[in-house]
């Protein structure tokens, strides 16, 4: 059952074809699902079979923080960023209300009742079957996933539902600059009230700076280099696809590191995984639905309401991992509990745009906003 689960995948796709008439993902995301298996298959069997390399490897640190995971990690945001234009975000005022929705679902609403629903389940209702400190660190790495508003993944979401992409663009841009300011004082705030754990705020700082802010620096210099030597175009149709599977490959790194070092926790508690992945799977659709109705009230048309609703259901789940593996350490909860979010997403996001999508006629209010 937990291999049935498609997981979330990466980058809106080098799929923005203009004359498409069929909209699908490009082979290896088709597929995720299979190697995911085989990344989580192969990092528990090396983790019972060599447990000493998964010692050697856990132990091989700079200040508490796994060299492995963070070269990896680095890889896999890099392209992320690159994929980001921040001059799209001067037309947002052309068009604000969309952007305005996400900022409150993915801010005002969606880190409280991730924090709220986790406690419910993990700490109340499934209490007596998990224990008090793991029930502590995966409520944490929940809250990790719930403070994390989606980046690339909205980019495919929203191309599957035949959405505005230019605008899910500018979203993703804004996002990524409040996650500089926010992330850290309400991941403190949020996980120490809710498990008591006494979260140091400059881990979480670091984290971001170390995977949020360096990557994007890094990717804002690298386009304005080659879009001035070798044009825009180069950059899209070249470069951005020679860097994907870097992404990808990163992502099922990643995986394999993870399960290595919980391979033991999932073989003793394989009923923890479901039992994370529910209250998950219940934000996910809450904030969903919060979002559908409010671009519906406010009669926003499809373009934009289908990526606004799409940002705050979906999780920007490298950056929670990131996280999660430095406060918690790579055979934690926390860490466990932001791989589920993984597991659980794309198969609840394609029921999400499949609903979007049998509701458009809904959203078919004046045709004013930004050109897809």
């Amino acid at each position: 059952m937990l291999f049935g689960y498609h997981i979330r995948i990466f980058e809106y796709m080098n799929i923005v074809e203009e004359n498409m008439s069929e909209q699908k993902l490009d082979i290896f995301s088709k597929y995720l699902s299979i190697w995911v298996a085989v990344a989580m298959v192969l990092g528990a069997l090396l983790g019972n079979i060599l447990p000493g390399l998964a010692y050697t490897l856990g132990n091989w640190q700079i200040a508490n923080v796994s060299i492995p995971v963070a070269i990896v990690l680095l890889f896999m945001m890099f392209p992320i960023m690159l994929k980001i234009e921040f001059r799209e975000i001067v037309n947002v005022r052309k068009n604000s209300r969309p952007l305005l929705v996400t900022l409150i679902v993915n801010w005002a609403i969606k880190p409280f009742t991730m924090a709220l629903i986790s406690w419910i389940f993990i700490k109340v209702i499934f209490g007596p079957l998990i224990s008090t400190g793991l029930g502590n660190e995966y409520v944490a790495g929940m809250i990790l996933l719930g403070l994390a508003p989606c980046t690339a993944m909205v980019l495919v979401w929203t191309y599957l539902a035949g959405g505005n992409i230019n605008y899910a663009l500018v979203q993703v841009a804004i996002n990524d600059l409040f996650i500089l300011f926010l992330f850290a004082p309400m991941g403190k705030l949020l996980i120490g009230v809710s498990t008591g754990f006494p979260v140091p705020f400059s881990t979480i700082f670091w984290s971001v700076v170390f995977y949020v802010a360096i990557p994007l620096v890094l990717a804002v210099m690298t386009r304005r280099l080659v879009v001035r030597s070798k044009g825009e175009r180069y950059l899209n149709e070249n470069l951005i696809p020679k860097f994907d599977p870097f992404t990808k490959v990163g992502l099922l790194l990643t995986l394999v590191l993870v399960f290595m070092f919980q391979g033991r926790t999932i073989i003793d508690n394989p009923l923890h995984i479901l039992l994370i992945a529910l209250p998950l799977m219940i934000q996910t659709y809450l904030i969903f639905y919060i979002g559908y109705f409010a671009v519906k009230r406010l009669k926003i048309d499809y373009a934009e309401a289908a990526p606004s609703t799409f940002i705050g259901a979906s999780n920007f789940f490298e950056l929670s991992i990131a996280v999660a593996l430095i406060l918690f350490g790579m055979n934690s909860g926390a860490a466990l509990a932001t791989v589920v979010g993984v597991l659980v997403e794309v198969p609840v996001m394609l029921s999400l745009v499949a609903i979007m999508k049998k509701k458009r006629k809904l959203f078919d209010f004046s045709k004013g906003g930004m050109k897809s």
